[in-house]
């Protein structure tokens, strides 16, 4: 049975019969993969717990049947800690549901998402950051690499720099002419936020007024929404 090694990060598990599992990663090289985890959830597993969420793992696949391919080795890199704390942990279930709508086919490269995911979850433990600017920064980045990426500094209807609104059904930030029905204000100290959530100045979007973070947070929320068809079911659990 052909076989292949790759890094990859848990997004989710499933369970199959009585023993086994089905994992769902997100790979470095090979894009999203599912694969079938056999005596996973017996004691005497070899593969422990590294097969949990969040963690960073070097895993070795055996080519399946099918789409399913099938976990031969798997050693840890770096095990995750985000299961410590519950508003961290709610967090990182927001960026894996993410990941996974996001990087769609299987067996497709998706390298930039799976920087950005390992990135996010790496940010997430260290505790550098609030969670909730760690999340928002992830979905506008994620959103932007998987081809939503938002206009925030011109109209993304007809592309002039006075903009007082965003449509989170649309493009991002637009000018009165242009405005949706669903759109919302989006002041200079809102935009000035969101720029800086997208670019990683952590500084900036730190000291922003609480509810100035607030506002994009919705904002972004309703644009992540949007643009992945439906709301994640995780994001109800997050406490920001």
């Amino acid at each position: 049975m052909p076989t292949y090694r790759d890094e990859a990060v848990v997004l989710r598990t499933h369970q199959l019969g009585e023993a086994d599992r089905i994992i769902t990663l997100l790979s470095r090289r090979h894009g999203k993969v599912r694969a079938v985890a056999r005596g996973v959830r017996r004691s005497s597993s070899k593969f422990g717990s590294r097969l949990e969420p969040f963690n960073h793992i070097d895993v070795q696949f055996a080519q399946g049947r099918g789409s399913l391919e099938v976990i031969a080795q798997c050693e840890a890199i770096h095990p995750s800690k985000l299961g410590a704390d519950y508003v961290r942990f709610t967090a990182a279930e927001v960026l894996v549901e993410t990941a996974d709508r996001l990087v769609a086919e299987e067996g497709s490269p998706s390298q930039q998402q799976y920087k950005l995911l390992l990135g996010a979850l790496r940010a997430l433990e260290t505790d550098r950051h609030p969670a909730a600017l760690v999340v928002d920064s992830y979905l506008l980045r994620a959103l932007a690499t998987a081809g939503y990426g938002v206009s925030i500094g011109e109209c993304s209807g007809c592309g002039q720099a006075e903009v007082g609104w965003f449509a989170p059904h649309g493009g991002g930030a637009s000018c009165t002419n242009c405005k949706e029905p669903s759109s919302v204000r989006f002041d200079p100290q809102a935009q000035r936020h969101m720029g800086a959530l997208l670019s990683g100045d952590w500084a900036t979007a730190e000291g922003s007024d609480r509810e100035v973070a607030k506002r994009v947070d919705a904002i972004i929320v309703a644009f992540a929404t949007w643009h992945l068809d439906r709301a994640l079911r995780s994001l109800p659990f997050f406490e920001r």
